[in-house]
């Protein structure tokens, strides 16, 4: 007991200091075999601001993306990232339900018994066994050409969103450069962060707009697909580089529907996939 009494006091000395810092942390749906290799084992990990500290749960803001909120069902185990600085520290938790906050509902999380440290040499468990997509990132070289690309995109998302259809990808893209790869290291509700290795930072000091190819596998088999432009960046110890995103749909707006219709029917395809790998 005072052991564990001691784990959930390092608990929440660390949530703490994320709280008083105005901060967020990090969470995705835990998956069945988690840690185990696999093709299709990208992990989507959304960023949530704390809103209160409580005695016996967190409250954060609900997952959403451009404002149209991703459902989580009561129970749903998940797995967390805090960040502070250069250190990193992983948990896991689950959802106990929805309660009235300022900008609408906002999820209570259990509190874990403990919280352990992420080992940074060692890139599986940085994240606590997660893994983020790797994902195309093509410098977009003309802004015009983007809106045929994404009305075609956004048809065969339709499709498989309406129908079931997993059809072929267009062939038509917008006017873009070489692509550079990133891990989609967490996403919020209008934009990403991606993290790059130092071959492929020097992309992001000569462009400003960016269209980004996001391959979520089989809980999303058509690829997102998205415009954006760059907010900021920053270098870590390690030389890699973080850069923050923001979506950009003037070139075509109805795709912001799109992109949350995608995003939620991930989320619903993995909370059933965890679901199933239950003892009824």
């Amino acid at each position: 007991m005072p052991a564990q009494r001691s784990r959930t006091a390092e608990w929440r000395r660390t949530m703490a200091q994320v709280f008083e810092r105005g901060g967020a942390i990090e969470v995705a749906i835990a998956r069945p075999g988690m840690g185990a290799e696999s093709r299709d084992a990208s992990d989507l990990i959304w960023r949530l601001h704390v809103v209160e500290l409580r005695d016996d749960d967190v409250l954060v803001e609900s997952p959403a993306t451009v404002g149209m909120p991703i459902q989580l069902r009561d129970g749903v185990s998940l797995i967390g990232v805090i960040t502070l600085g250069q250190n990193r520290w992983t948990f896991t938790t689950r959802k106990l339900g929805d309660v009235p906050g300022r900008e609408g509902r906002v999820l209570r999380l259990e509190l874990p018994d403990a919280v352990e440290r992420c080992l940074r040499r060692h890139p599986r468990l940085e994240l606590g066994g997660l893994t983020p997509p790797e994902i195309d990132v093509f410098p977009l070289l003309d802004p015009a050409s983007v809106h045929d690309a994404q009305v075609a995109y956004d048809a065969v998302a339709r499709d498989y969103l309406e129908h079931g259809t997993i059809g072929a990808e267009p062939s038509r893209r917008p006017q873009v450069g070489p692509p550079v790869k990133a891990e989609l290291m967490n996403m919020a509700t209008g934009g990403v962060g991606l993290r790059v290795d130092a071959t492929a930072a020097p992309v992001f000091a000569r462009h400003r707009t960016f269209w980004l190819r996001i391959p979520l596998g089989s809980s999303m088999p058509v690829p997102i697909v998205v415009a954006a432009k760059l907010a900021h960046t920053r270098l870590d110890s390690s030389q890699r580089t973080y850069v923050g995103l923001g979506f950009d749909f003037s070139f075509h707006p109805a795709h912001a529907d799109t992109l949350a219709r995608q995003l939620a029917r991930y989320a619903q395809a993995r909370q059933a996939e965890q679901s199933a790998q239950r003892p009824s």
